[in-house]
């Protein structure tokens, strides 16, 4: 190990393989269940420093593991500390252990100056449930070089080394709980002699059974000036084996033991020093004298309590469109109760809510509920924003649920909504009136301006909404009968993932009309009327005139008024079928496009 340690260290640097922290301790790991803990651990010193002159540790020492009956390892992990800057690689029962969290924390000696401390912790989970019940042999902790090239730590009698593993198991007898893991490196010594450290992310629902657990390292049980450990202003102790004054003097609550030299693995009852709905707790460590590091915390709190959490499954954006249609699913899976049915859930969009739902069924503890929801986004949300989906929220960040975790309840997702395009314009298509200003198309004309791959998936529409809700799409483009003029028409090609839009012009124009040279008024029901062809409802502003071929005017018409071959001027034959012979017509459309147009008809019988 001595070769290697240096290498570890910069290669563990380079390729971040651990993640060094700072040394406050702060929550690690939660557990919410029928769960407890015990340790195992042993130091590498031969003897208490303080009443020795050694300077080396040993090269191995053993624990023996005995978990209770009925019991389920839940996880499991492996914390080694000692004097310098840290060995990164140990072995246990011969397997190599890397450590996945480093801490150090420096002690500003008068005479030595800075004195380095390590700890490292991994987690070991498999391997103890794979060997059980067994002796565990911690080796390959190696800190001769620290010791040998830095006299401080022996002369100053602070070289120490020990290791320990944490069980948190499963027991299907014990009240629900929740075990909360504290990590880091807090120091008090004679030069600071007062800690205090505020654990938080607590929920006390009962004292029974409540017990914190620590390990510190390098307490001596000879310096005793005024060491003390107390939660929340008060002191505690556990005598015999840790008396009040005298707080880390390197025994282990776990065996009893009072040779775990320089190292402390000790647990304490706290129900009479903690209330229920405390979410918090303060821990203050005192000493005169001695140096004391803790390494960790660990809590064991009666707690029954859902905890909601939220995530997005999936969701899937039309193409230009402000609608989202979203999957989410509703978690209760770190808790030690089951979530409420008609919990609310709130849907914001930049922090603007856009919608609210609930789930719809109870949640069992480690349950989940999938849910989907149309979410219509507001026109004054851009289209690339932040989607917020928070559980326990009624509108307004605030939640009607109790929870182990209320910092926990939402989830954000970075949105882009796909931006209506600019609408290809085609050239307009003309045709001619057939009455009242609408004619008969061929939309598909247009197709031979714009690519497509399959005319199947061409559609054309009569408005803007039918094409974006792809509704509504006219069945008879080849022969279209338009509906005003102008009149507007889209075209969609659906077999792009996001379609084009093009949308051309329809225009109706008053074409010349068509006129007879005669007719026979028989009433033989052809021909019988003087039927000018694309003028009725097209000119709807005509006026025709008849003369006879004296230059008489015997007739006047308009668009409500057609020539069957009677005369409606003059005194003497009003009314009158007129003779066979030949008529002259004077045709005045009032179409700034066509002059007036004259001729002859000739009328039959």
């Amino acid at each position: 190990m001595k070769t290697r340690r240096l290498f570890l260290f910069i290669l563990f640097l380079v390729l971040s393989l651990f993640q060094v922290h700072a040394q406050e301790i702060t929550l690690f790991q939660q557990f919410n269940g029928r769960y407890d803990y015990l340790a195992i651990g042993n130091t590498l010193n031969p003897a208490e420093n303080n009443q020795s002159t050694f300077c080396q540790i040993l090269p191995a020492s053993l624990a023996d593991l005995q978990m209770p009956a009925n019991t389920t390892i839940k996880e499991a992990y492996l914390f080694w500390a000692g004097s310098g800057e840290g060995d990164f690689e140990v072995s246990l029962n011969n397997i190599p252990i890397t450590a996945e969290n480093v801490h150090n924390v420096n002690f500003e000696d008068d005479n030595f100056g800075t004195l380095t401390y390590f700890s490292c912790a991994s987690k070991i989970t498999d391997l103890i449930t794979t060997q059980g019940d067994t002796s565990y042999e911690l080796t390959n902790l190696d800190i001769s070089d620290t010791l040998t090239n830095h006299p401080g730590y022996c002369e100053n009698r602070t070289n120490f080394a020990g290791w320990s593993i944490y069980i948190i198991y499963q027991d299907n007898s014990l009240p629900l709980n929740q075990i909360n893991l504290f990590l880091g490196l807090e120091i008090i010594n004679r030069n600071v002699q007062e800690k205090t450290i505020v654990i938080d992310n607590l929920n006390v629902l009962d004292t029974q059974g409540a017990k914190i657990g620590f390990l510190a390292w390098e307490g001596d049980n000879a310096l005793n000036l005024g060491e003390t450990l107390s939660i929340n202003n008060t002191v505690i102790s556990s005598p015999p084996l840790n008396l009040a004054n005298n707080a880390f003097n390197g025994t282990n609550t776990f065996t009893n033991s009072t040779t775990f030299y320089n190292g402390d693995l000790d647990v304490y009852s706290i129900q009479n020093n903690i209330a229920p709905g405390d979410t918090s707790a303060t821990v203050k460590l005192t000493t005169q004298a001695d140096l004391i590091i803790l390494n960790n915390i660990i809590t064991v709190l009666n707690s029954q309590l859902p905890d909601a959490t939220i995530e997005i499954s999936n969701y899937s954006i039309p193409c230009y469109s402000k609608t989202i249609d979203l999957d989410y699913t509703v978690f209760n899976i770190n808790s030690t109760a089951a979530l409420a049915a008609n919990t609310p859930i709130a849907f914001y969009a930049n922090a603007q809510l856009i919608a609210q739902s609930t789930t719809q069924n109870e949640i069992a503890i480690g349950g989940l509920e999938n849910g989907n929801i149309t979410l219509n986004i507001p026109n004054t949300i851009p289209d690339d924003f932040t989607l917020t989906l928070a559980v326990d929220d009624i509108g307004n960040s605030n939640g009607i649920v109790m929870e182990l975790n209320e910092t926990n309840n939402s989830t954000t997702e970075n949105v882009q909504l796909i931006p209506l395009p600019a609408i290809i314009e085609l050239d307009a298509i003309l045709s001619c009136d057939i009455g009242f200003n609408t004619a008969i198309f061929d939309l598909t004309e247009q197709l031979d301006f714009i690519s497509y791959i399959d005319i199947n998936t061409i559609h054309f529409y009569e408005n803007f909404e039918d094409l974006l809700d792809d509704e509504n799409d006219i069945m008879n483009p080849e022969d279209y009968q338009s509906t005003e003029s102008p009149q507007t028409i889209y075209i969609k090609d659906t077999n792009e993932e996001c379609f084009k839009i093009y949308q051309f012009i329809l225009r109706t124009e008053n074409c010349p009309p068509t006129i007879p040279q005669g007719f026979s008024p028989n009433n033989d029901t052809v021909n019988d009327w003087f039927n000018i062809q694309d003028l009725y409802d097209i000119f709807e502003k005509h006026e025709l005139q008849i003369y006879n071929r004296y230059g008489t005017l015997i007739f006047v018409g308009d668009n409500a008024t057609r020539w069957e071959g009677r005369a409606n001027r003059g005194i003497n034959n009003q009314g009158q079928l007129l003779p066979v012979g030949t008529y002259f017509y004077v045709l005045n459309l009032n179409d700034i496009n066509y002059k007036i147009i004259t001729g002859w008809v000739y009328l039959n019988r």
